[in-house]
């Protein structure tokens, strides 16, 4: 509670937006979030658990029937890869690491679909298994048995199962999971409807896939009653995604194309909202991903790499290659029947994307201007991301692992992204989840505009009005076959120190009159008439815990407002 009070204390002091809440809530100017109760959804007032309940699958699972590992194994956790040698399974649970999300990777049993075509894997599963439930079998509140995790170690052993089977001794496996649906119910990740994440869904799907493949009935119901009502929370009226990430999108996108996939073999009523809610979200799929790749637009998650997840689009890689082959030949023909979202739905749903000639561009503005809260989105309003054919230009950085400090902030902040900062300040306020949207708009405004079509893409956001001096600021793209001029315009009145920021994963050098690019064959000379550009080193985050070298290019000026300003980009 102490630490919690300190944490609180020192935010406040350092966001003086946040003391403006704090002041208007002291003084009756704002109100807080409705009253709610933590873990219980009120549309869950008529749903219970059963306690205890003993597995009745309907199906009967075949065993695993797996010798101890007779060689080494590289585990794909979060950030890392843990390499363990035969006996390494003795003490692996009660290792430490630099990062909880690795830990968290650990109990998911994350690393079993990503090593899935191994020939060991099925050994290495049930050495780790055995380990793991002489410790850890007994729900507590512990890491080992946070909802979230109890859920994605399920789902994992479940999908194992399906393929090769289940972990030995059967009966006593089953009773460990049927005790999953239990400790999942009991604590499900829900606070409040300003306050509630993806997460909850998710354990929607842990239930809803004990329930069917262990016969737990109460669990398949309140499942399906989880998975469809956070649907419509979670969600924008595109289809797409409220949290701000690409790569969580692809992530929900799966996580409902599983369920209705489960559905669909158990022949359940729910089998078409299922459906359709993944109908939904596959019709942004084609929106995201540009000629050179998947932008990482917001966090990229630590539950697989993005590229795992790629046979959404429809290719037969990564997850979509693992399933049976009924179930992948149904979302194939799902997929290949799900025409792309409406454009303009999205684009007021804050994601633009343009094709001009040989550019492909992905823009992206949280609807209102501030990154939904809680969610994985960045401080990214009047960011892009931009590809030349299939050579990607200029990116969005991503971000190596979560936290609330140091790297893990730099990374979401707007000092990072191809977007403008003023005096230092991002485009947007820190988001909280218990601010209301009428304190929103009196501190940045009315939400931005994005408007975009043949060569143009324009942004106009006042995000910066909080500032003393500072009005609205317009960023206007043009495109030709050869080039891109980006033209910014800033209101206000008074000097202040202006940021463009530029972050592309080509060789970046200093050259005469700007910066010379480099990468797949293509020059480019980039440029302002205005400011000399400077170049950094930064890295490009492109999964959890996985970077690559790139460049970051600030063009800083000392300008006095009303300003505007070019930056040129040309194919030589």
């Amino acid at each position: 509670m102490i630490n919690g009070l300190i944490r609180k204390t020192r935010q406040a002091a350092s966001d003086p937006v946040l003391r403006n809440w704090l002041w208007r809530r002291v003084t009756g100017g704002v109100r807080g979030p409705l009253a709610f109760t933590a873990h219980r959804p009120s549309y869950l007032k008529d749903y219970s658990a059963t306690p205890a309940s003993p597995p009745a699958p309907p199906i009967a699972f075949r065993s695993l029937t797996s010798p101890p590992p007779t060689g080494p194994i590289k585990l794909p956790l979060a950030g890392t890869i843990l390499e363990l040698k035969p006996g390494d399974e003795t003490n692996v649970f009660s290792r430490t690491f630099d990062d909880i999300e690795t830990l968290l990777a650990l109990h998911r049993f994350a690393w079993v679909p990503l090593v899935a075509g191994g020939g060991n894997t099925a050994s290495w599963v049930q050495a780790l298994w055995d380990q793991w439930r002489k410790t850890f079998s007994e729900p507590d509140k512990s890491w080992a048995w946070h909802p979230y995790t109890a859920t994605e170690r399920v789902i994992n052993i479940l999908d194992l199962a399906l393929n090769k089977g289940l972990p030995d001794p059967v009966d006593e496996t089953l009773t460990l999971l049927a005790r999953h649906a239990n400790a999942i119910q009991g604590r499900l990740e829900y606070f409040g409807d300003h306050n509630t994440s993806n997460h909850l869904s998710n354990n929607g799907r842990g239930l809803y896939r004990l329930g069917l493949a262990l016969g737990l009935e109460w669990a398949a119901d309140t499942g399906a009653k989880i998975l469809e009502e956070e649907a419509k929370r979670i969600f924008l009226p595109s289809g797409m995604l409220r949290e701000g990430s690409s790569h969580y999108h692809f992530l929900l996108t799966r996580n409902y194309a599983d369920a209705w996939l489960a559905a669909r073999r158990h022949g359940r009523a729910e089998e078409g909202a299922l459906r359709d809610i993944t109908e939904r979200a596959l019709s942004v799929i084609p929106w995201l991903v540009l000629p050179g790749g998947l932008p990482i637009i917001g966090d990229a998650s630590p539950d697989c790499p993005p590229e795992f997840l790629l046979g959404l689009t429809g290719a037969e890689i990564g997850w979509m290659r693992q399933l049976p082959k009924d179930d992948r030949a149904a979302l194939s023909a799902l997929i290949a029947d799900v025409g792309p979202a409406n454009a303009e739905a999205l684009l007021a749903d804050g994601w633009l994307r343009l094709r001009h000639g040989p550019w492909a561009g992905l823009w992206h503005t949280a609807p209102g201007g501030w990154s939904h809260s809680p969610g994985h989105g960045h401080q990214d309003a009047g960011g892009f991301e931009l590809h030349f054919h299939d050579l990607p230009v200029f990116v969005d950085p991503g971000r190596g692992k979560y936290g609330e400090n140091g790297e893990a902030t730099h990374y979401r902040s707007s000092l990072v992204h191809n977007t403008l900062t003023i005096d230092g300040a991002e485009s947007y306020p820190v988001n909280k989840p218990y601010y209301d949207d009428a304190f929103r708009r009196d501190i940045a405004g009315p939400p931005p505009e994005i408007t975009g079509g043949g060569d143009e893409v324009v942004v106009v956001h006042q995000g910066f009005q909080r500032l003393k001096g500072v009005g609205a600021l317009r960023r206007q793209w043009r495109f030709t076959e050869n080039a891109m001029v980006l033209n910014d315009s800033l209101e206000g009145d008074g000097s202040h120190s202006l940021t463009r920021r530029l972050v592309t994963p080509l060789d970046a050098e200093a050259g005469a009159g700007g910066i010379i690019l480099k990468g797949g064959n293509k020059t480019f000379h980039l440029n302002s008439p205005d400011t000399a550009p400077v170049v950094s080193k930064t890295t490009l985050w492109r999964a959890y815990g996985n970077g690559k070298p790139g460049y970051a290019i600030d063009f800083t000026d000392k300008a006095t407002l009303p300003w505007s300003g070019e930056i040129r980009l040309e194919v030589l």
